[in-house]
Order: C-alpha cells, then sequence, then structure tokens
C-alpha cells in the first residue's frame, strides 16, 4: 500500500519516464498500485500519484475489472466533447466538471508486457485521460474555467498546506 501525494507535491507535476521493461518490480508496484486505488475508493491511480515517475497507471476499465497500464498512448478518436464532474485522489473533496474527447484509443502494454489496445467511450475514456493526464503532469483542476478554479482555491491552497486531505 502506498501514500497517495496530495495537491501541490512536485512529483505531481513532473513529465513521467517510460518503463524500460515489464519486469517483477513493475509488476509489484502494478499490483500494489490497485490494492491502493482499491482501498481509497478510486477509480484509477497512476504512479506519479504515489511518487514513482513512471509511465503507468492502474484503472478501472470495467465494473470489477482492473486494467494495468504501461507506456500508455492515447489517441482521440471523435470530436465529440464529453463533460463529467472529476474527482481526485491527490485532490481531495474537490469536484469539478472536466471536458474530454468522448472516444479514445488506448494503446498499452499490460503487466506481462504484451502490447494491447482498447476503444474507450465515455467514463471510461474520461478516467484514462485524467490518468494519462498524470504521466504528463497536469492535474484535471488544471483544465477547469478559471473561475471554477478560483472558487476552490481556498481549498486547495488547504490540502497543499496539508490541512485537508
Amino acid at each position: 500500500m502506498y501514500d497517495i501525494l496530495k495537491y501541490g507535491a512536485g512529483a505531481l507535476r513532473g513529465k513521467a519516464e517510460p518503463v524500460e521493461a515489464v519486469d517483477a518490480e513493475i509488476k509489484k508496484i502494478l499490483d500494489e498500485m490497485a490494492e491502493t486505488m482499491r482501498t481509497a475508493n478510486g477509480v484509477g491511480l497512476a504512479a506519479p500519484q504515489i511518487g514513482i515517475p513512471k509511465r503507468m497507471f492502474v484503472f478501472f476499465a470495467e465494473e470489477d475489472v482492473i486494467k494495468k497500464v504501461v507506456n500508455p498512448v492515447v489517441t482521440v478518436l471523435t470530436d465529440e466533447i464529453i463533460e463529467f464532474e472529476e474527482g481526485c485522489l491527490s485532490v481531495p473533496g474537490v469536484y469539478k466538471n472536466v471536458k474530454r474527447p468522448g472516444k479514445i484509443k488506448l494503446a498499452y502494454q499490460d503487466e506481462k508486457g504484451q502490447d494491447r489496445e482498447m476503444i474507450l467511450e465515455g467514463f471510461r475514456a474520461v478516467v484514462a485521460q485524467h490518468e494519462y493526464d498524470h504521466l504528463e503532469g497536469i492535474l484535471f483542476v488544471d483544465k477547469i474555467s478559471p473561475v471554477a478554479k478560483r472558487m476552490i482555491q481556498k481549498k486547495l491552497s488547504r490540502i497543499k498546506k496539508g490541512l485537508e486531505g
């Protein structure tokens, strides 16, 4: 089980490095990330959120199916933009609407190092894009309107100071 870094932690803002090989250590980290996500009642968790600057994340791809994603590549498959209320384990208690493409292709390596791809739509596409953003050092609060950001600024400051979360 890992501690999840909170808003303000520098590790959340760096660009993650590719995973060189899916070895026993990476498999163990992915398993522990899945357990950490499940325990925290999340739907996704990226390695930078636990202080590991590697390009990998876990997420619920279906109801009870956790996918372990290594070195992902996201391809947008539609012009349709959808809006979902997003939250984040690293930004506890903050939920805001974010607009994202509604359909994507996610190409990645699985926990066995095999090349895979899946088409995701709607909520699952949103979750995968949210986690992918973590690998780029982007948080969902970076994608909300300036007015919405001003409305949560006090809460973000409290999270950053360790007073919430």
